[in-house]
């Protein structure tokens, strides 16, 4: 039976309802996060209670597009002294297209999945791109102070990769900066949900930003 014009009125309201409040909620973050690039306690690691400084910007999904400008925007504002912190924006996904083309097997990719499959070729390409191989990508030295590391990407990179498992070996290289996660999706302090969809793992130690 077709919907009603009283059932489409009523559903076309409530997407507009929550295309709203998505957009309410990215733009409180936005704002908490440039406060956050400006503390001193933050870009030091202090008042977390002996944690690591790993957090989370979470978004809509439908609002990639503007999240990507707003990370640029603050890169900017990083390079040309507006924010008192050396913003440092790594994209997973090139990333992982960059550990690829390192091992040498990136332009075999589309022929290895036309000969063996999706499945084949998501399980290889598991075992090469692990967690800690991405992890050592994007370490680097030495780390100074007001340094920020910003990881985007979460999206993209996924199913090669999920978040928790890479955090999870990120905390030795990157014990003494802030680490912030952009993430689309919900994290409630325990479990990430990807898109508000897919169950994207348990993690314990980072701090939501909102």
């Amino acid at each position: 039976m077709a919907p009603s014009r009283y059932q489409y009125a009523s559903r076309t309201l409530q997407a507009h309802s929550k295309a709203a409040r998505a957009q309410d909620d990215f733009a409180r973050r936005c704002e908490a996060l440039r406060a956050r690039l400006g503390e001193d306690d933050f870009l030091h690691n202090r008042g977390l209670g002996n944690e690591i400084g790993f957090f989370t910007f979470c978004y809509d999904a439908s609002l990639e597009l503007r999240a990507r400008e707003f990370f640029a925007q603050l890169e900017a504002e990083s390079a040309n002294g507006a924010l008192p912190c050396n913003l440092i924006v790594r994209n997973l996904y090139d990333t992982f297209l960059g550990l690829l083309k390192k091992k040498r097997i990136l332009a075999a990719v589309p022929k290895q999945e036309a000969r063996r499959g999706s499945d084949h070729l998501l399980k290889r390409l598991r075992s090469i791109a692990t967690p800690e191989a991405l992890a050592a990508e994007l370490a680097y030295e030495p780390h100074q102070p007001g340094d920020v590391l910003l990881l985007t990407g979460v999206g993209e990179i996924y199913p090669f990769l999920r978040v928790h498992t890479l955090l999870d070996n990120m905390h030795v290289a990157f014990g003494d900066i802030p680490v912030v996660v952009a993430y689309p999706g919900r994290f409630n302090g325990q479990s990430f949900s990807l898109f508000n969809m897919l169950d994207d793992g348990n993690y314990y130690r980072a701090f939501d930003i909102s």
